[in-house]
């Protein structure tokens, strides 16, 4: 059965309960913010790159360290470090909990048990979203329920920090999606291995159990695979 997990993000406009009760100001005086690029800034957790907040426009300033026309940007936010806030990505290990919740929810078994072999190992958010890409309607349901939880996210690392908006998120009250109330089982192999290592241990079996006159069309087939199957590398969340 699901059930709705905690509300845990609530937002107010009064700022005298803002500043009694630590959610963040809002103020008339503050920065209007770029919403839609501050969701694209906590979402996106790369090495070598980090945002900003200008609390003088609203703006979110993107530095990536090897982009030598960033210099500019770079040299604004060392000379007046008190008016750019350093924004803090979702993790990738809170993102990939974030697919561990999506799991538990999915309805449908064959999809949940592919959803469950995707996420185990490297690659693990590429091949995610490849499975959902045959399934429309649990892929839309997917980007509505990782956007509720990344703008909980946002919501409540903007409570934690002293700072004046000049107004509150556009997406209101938030709370959490349902879900079921049991933690996400991956089936492991007999020696404790995960999914998809038991299956790969399976197939290796399988590859020594076949004739020799077999063996190369078996080889051609997998290379066949490999070729076909869509990237399998983290290159984006």
């Amino acid at each position: 059965m699901l059930k709705p997990r905690p509300e845990t993000v609530r937002m107010s406009q009064n700022s005298c309960d803002q500043n009694a009760n630590n959610y963040m100001k809002i103020s008339t005086t503050g920065p209007k913010v770029d919403w839609a690029a501050m969701e694209a800034a906590f979402e996106h957790n790369a090495p070598q790159s980090s945002s900003y907040l200008d609390l003088h426009n609203g703006r979110v300033v993107n530095i990536v360290d090897s982009r030598v026309e960033d210099y500019e940007q770079r040299d604004a936010i060392r000379r007046e470090p008190s008016r750019f806030v350093r924004l803090t990505p979702a993790s990738s290990r809170e993102q990939y909990r974030w697919m561990e919740r999506f799991v538990t929810s999915v309805e449908d078994g064959a999809l949940r048990d592919r959803l469950i072999l995707a996420i185990d190992g490297k690659g693990a958010f590429r091949r995610f979203k490849d499975v959902l890409l045959s399934y429309p309607v649990d892929r839309d349901r997917w980007f509505e329920y990782r956007s509720t939880l990344l703008r909980i996210y946002i919501s409540e690392w903007l409570d934690a920090r002293d700072m004046t908006l000049g107004e509150a998120p556009p997406w209101g009250d938030l709370a959490q999606p349902e879900e079921p109330d049991v933690p996400l089982e991956k089936p492991a192999g007999a020696r404790g291995e995960g999914p998809s290592d038991a299956l790969r241990r399976r197939a290796r079996d399988l590859i020594e159990e076949l004739p020799a006159l077999e063996l190369p069309a078996a080889v051609a087939y997998l290379g066949f695979l490999g070729q076909h199957m869509p990237s399998v590398e983290d290159t984006e969340h």
